[in-house]
């Protein structure tokens, strides 16, 4: 069935619907939490502090840059200085020279822009890929945090859902996480174009933009690029490992949650099963592919694992880079 993308009906491995799917209808961002959600928000922070605390915090810091340059002091001249950074207003008070002395400002923008559309509600091992999307949405939140770094988020489907700008500071942290966990999408389909030409336009300063999503968009190329040109862009790619292979069921019937399309697949003929295998990894490659020219990093997590280590591979590898380069 290779013209079905991975879009099939979810089930989580206990039978329970996707958490997103449990909460009250009228529940938001802009009204009273239920103590259930609460909760979940204290958990999702004691948890990903010990993370922030234990892993990331050196790597987090050690490979994204801060823009810009900050003053420091005002220091006499020594020979070899820049005669370009003499102050000349303290030299002619002074009347003997000194030069401005600058530091690199450290302090950085996170930008978290989370794929809650309908193919997230998806997911046969431990977890759906949209709660794969937000407990690391979480931990790269405390993350900044951690590092008095600012960090907003933007929510999407085919739509831009909710958008929250850049702040600082633990409550600004709690009220992310929150809205991560409570937004009830409206749309179901994908359109990662909105979403970045969104974020394009909203953001003046350059920041780090962590894209979490499983990429099932083909209209990305030119706003990838765009929003890549300002900003430093990485892709967390998230996936689960029914998406690339049918397994043999029988005659089953499969509904896409983006577009509510049903078709009928007979799984256990090996050709259908062989020609769907074939073209979803087709699909995979692409997106590498994609990623790579345009120089932006991937960060691949899926269902069936723990995030930490794919993250922490890409700490490491970009350290590498960051002290060769």
């Amino acid at each position: 069935m290779p013209a079905l993308p991975s879009s099939s009906t979810p089930r989580a491995p206990n039978g329970a619907r996707p958490d997103r799917e449990a909460r009250p209808k009228g529940a938001s961002s802009a009204i009273g939490i239920s103590p259930e959600v609460l909760r979940q928000v204290k958990l999702i922070e004691l948890r990903t502090r010990r993370l922030v605390n234990s892993l990331f915090s050196g790597e987090y810091r050690s490979i994204f840059k801060g823009q810009g340059m900050e003053f420091a002091e005002v220091r006499e001249y020594q020979p070899g200085d820049e005669v370009r950074s003499i102050d000349w207003n303290v030299t002619a008070r002074m009347r003997r020279p000194f030069v401005k002395r600058y530091i690199e400002e450290r302090e950085l923008t996170l930008m978290l822009v989370v794929d809650l559309s309908g193919s997230g509600q998806f997911g046969t091992v431990n977890r759906f890929k949209v709660e794969l999307a937000t407990e690391l949405a979480a931990v790269l939140t405390m993350s900044a945090v951690r590092n008095n770094d600012r960090v907003g988020t933007l929510l999407f489907t085919d739509r831009v859902e909710h958008f929250v700008p850049p702040g600082k500071g633990r409550r600004h942290a709690l009220r992310i996480l929150r809205d991560i966990f409570v937004h009830r999408a409206e749309g179901t389909g994908t359109n990662i174009g909105v979403a970045l030409d969104h974020l394009r336009k909203m953001l003046s300063q350059h920041a780090i933009i962590f894209l979490i999503t499983d990429l099932d968009d083909p209209a990305i190329e030119r706003p990838l690029k765009l929003l890549n040109q300002r900003h430093d862009v990485v892709v967390a790619r998230v996936e689960d490992p029914a998406e690339y292979e049918l397994p043999d069921v029988g005659l089953a019937t499969l509904r896409d949650p983006e577009s509510g399309a049903l078709v009928s697949v007979d799984t256990s003929h090996p050709r259908v099963r062989a020609a769907y295998a074939s073209t979803m990894a087709e699909r995979r490659a692409a997106k590498r592919q994609l990623l790579r020219r345009l120089a932006i990093d991937e960060i691949p997590v899926t269902t069936e694992a723990s995030f930490i280590e794919p993250l922490m591979r890409f700490f490491r590898a970009r350290e590498r880079r960051v002290a060769r380069g």
